[in-house]
């Protein structure tokens, strides 16, 4: 996602970085892991003590601590042990609970800001994207870094203090064999950086066909209705197992490469296992070493194995956080918003008056759209737009809302120009209906109060009153608290357009538009829609994109437009006067003419 790829840092030094409010948290997490590590060494060492003591009896090394008798001495070993294993458990029970608080409030921390920041992005970065591709970070990959902070950062802080303190003790108390035990580990290190490197890619490549499959499943999800209306299940079976079994190929180049690796360190393990075996064991055999020594290298030998035999376990967890952190940090610093004005505006203060100076758009993607644009928007008037389709009308809505900038010219609204106005406040003075009516899961009252939700039970009833809307309300199984389903599902097309008016209105905001609100409704609901209008639409400015032209054939003045200039401009008796475009429009919507 992000063009800086080049020069971004490790995305391990990123999450580190991100993680810095979190500090005390993880040093306190990572002395726990090394605590708990320390004590679970001990055994293997007090096993050894144990068979030093059944093998000398009064001479064994705890009998130069003052206690000669065999007896004594292994009941202070024995309490010994029990104070081991008692802080061993408290340890691992605080790095539990820490490492998984901080796994906990890390995703939490993510998925607000990643959210928060793809929020602020302009329109366009969202009609770029990929819904799916959108969600999978949001969710799956930042799962990923918590499955990680879970358990592979302890899994790899105890690794290294693992390798440590056994090296220690070999060196130390054994150096002339010590280092048939480490000679493996040069290699093992060597071994798990380049299969690091190999799996990065991989891990990659997982998450992208994460993110392919999970856009393809969002996009079915909400076109069901289209699928079974053109029966096309069996395609779409298809589709999604095709998908599908990419992603699981891409899980089994990784898994058949990655489950390779444990088998070759204990392979390494075993050469160095083998060493200390033989050769310490002769020298056990020769009077050289003591036996109680030879069990703990014994020993201390097998649980070196355990936790790098893990390691590729832990390696596997770590690039495939390591695959999403950089999906997730990309999201976190994308920059695609809107410049933001300095002036400040009230809905109280707006006026309601445009002006449409020369403006020119285009989208990223296409030929421009709007070219030269000249006209004027008074305040307190209600606006017809109409034109064919393409004809721009959409886009020069997207511009008064500021969802994008013009690419020439400006608007200016009260005289000044809209880039100049916090976007924010701009949003907050114009009420949008659009024709793709727009209802979350949640009860009736609970929509129409969204945007204004402070309003009261009476300022809803009265919005919906307004909307025409409260008639088929009351009607419906608990009227204000019936749960409109996902995205409305369960109303007609026109009691969510009502809805949506009835939100707008609640907002009682000076300027309102909207944006073919009429164009895929019955005859009834249109007329309920132009009756509201006539109500609500007194001492506002109202802008009104229209297929049907009866909604605005009692505007102010109606502009219409052709490859986004405006050709035409006046009441509807006048342009029908004129023979021109709209004529045109009108006779075909008449039945005059085909």
């Amino acid at each position: 996602m992000n063009k800086n790829n080049r020069t971004e840092k490790h995305p391990l030094l990123q999450l580190i970085s991100y993680m810095k409010p979190f500090r005390g948290k993880i040093r306190l997490a990572t002395l726990f892991s090394v605590l708990n590590k320390l004590f679970d060494l001990a055994p293997p060492i007090l096993i050894g003590a144990a068979v030093d003591i059944v093998v000398k009896g009064e001479e064994s090394l705890i009998s130069r601590l003052g206690y000669p008798d065999p007896f004594q001495q292994l009941l202070l070993l024995a309490a010994v042990t029990a104070v081991v294993w008692i802080f061993e458990s408290i340890f691992q029970y605080l790095f539990e609970i820490y490492w998984r608080d901080l796994a906990q409030f890390t995703q939490d921390s993510l998925r607000k800001d990643a959210y928060r920041n793809m929020q602020e992005q302009e329109l366009a970065f969202f009609e770029d994207r990929s819904t799916g591709d959108l969600i999978a970070i949001l969710n799956d990959d930042i799962n990923q870094l918590e499955r990680f902070l879970d358990h592979g950062a302890n899994d790899l802080i105890q690794v290294v203090v693992t390798v440590t303190v056994i090296g220690s003790i070999f060196m130390f108390a054994a150096p002339e064999i010590g280092w048939m035990a480490l000679l493996p580990m040069p290699f093992i290190i060597w071994g798990s950086v380049w299969f690091q490197k190999k799996l990065g890619p991989r891990y990659s490549l997982v998450r992208e066909k994460a993110g392919e499959t999970s856009s393809q499943l969002v996009n079915n999800l909400g076109g069901m209705a289209t699928i079974k209306s053109f029966g096309t299940e069996e395609f779409e079976n298809d589709r999604i197992s095709s998908l599908s079994e990419k992603y699981m190929d891409a899980n089994r180049n990784v898994i058949r490469f990655s489950a390779a690796f444990v088998p070759l360190v204990r392979m390494l393990i075993l050469a160095g296992f083998i060493g200390i075996l033989i050769f310490a064991g002769f020298k056990t055999l020769d009077g050289e070493m003591e036996v109680g020594l030879y069990s703990v290298l014994i020993f201390v030998t097998q649980r070196l194995l355990w936790p790098l035999t893990r390691l590729g376990e832990t390696f596997d967890l770590y690039q495939r956080a390591m695959a999403s952190t950089r999906r997730v940090m990309s999201l976190l610093k994308m920059r695609e918003k809107l410049p933001d004005g300095k002036r400040a505006i009230t809905p109280d203060t707006v006026l309601g008056n445009y002006n449409f100076d020369g403006v020119s758009f285009e989208y990223r993607t296409g030929g421009k759209v709007l070219e030269n644009l000249n006209l004027e928007i008074k305040a307190g008037q209600t606006v017809g737009i109409v034109g064919a389709t393409g004809a721009g009308k959409s886009s020069l809505i997207k511009l008064l809302m500021r969802f994008y900038d013009v690419t020439g010219g400006r608007i200016l609204l009260d005289g000044h120009d809209l880039r100049h106005y916090k976007i924010n406040d701009v949003v907050r003075t114009v009420g949008l209906v659009s024709q793709d009516v727009f209802l979350f899961q949640g009860t009736v009252a609970e929509n129409i109060r969204y945007g204004t939700f402070n309003a009261t039970e009476k300022e809803i009833e009265q919005a919906a009153r307004l909307a025409e809307a409260h008639d088929f309300i009351k009607e419906l199984p608990e009227g204000y608290n019936t749960i409109v389903g996902e995205r409305g599902q369960k109303l007609s097309g026109g009691q969510r357009q009502r809805i949506s008016l009835a939100r707008a209105i609640l907002k009682d905001p000076p300027i309102l538009i909207l944006d073919e609100a009429t164009s895929a409704v019955d005859n009834e609901t249109e007329a309920a829609i132009q009756r509201s209008l006539f109500r609500i639409t007194k001492n506002r400015t109202t802008l009104i994109i229209a297929h049907r032209l009866s909604t605005i054939r009692h505007a102010d003045t109606i502009f219409v437009l052709d490859r986004g200039e405006v050709v035409e401009s006046g009441k509807h008796d006048e342009l029908i006067r004129t023979n021109g475009l709209y004529n045109q429009l009108w006779m075909v919507q008449m039945g005059e003419r085909e």
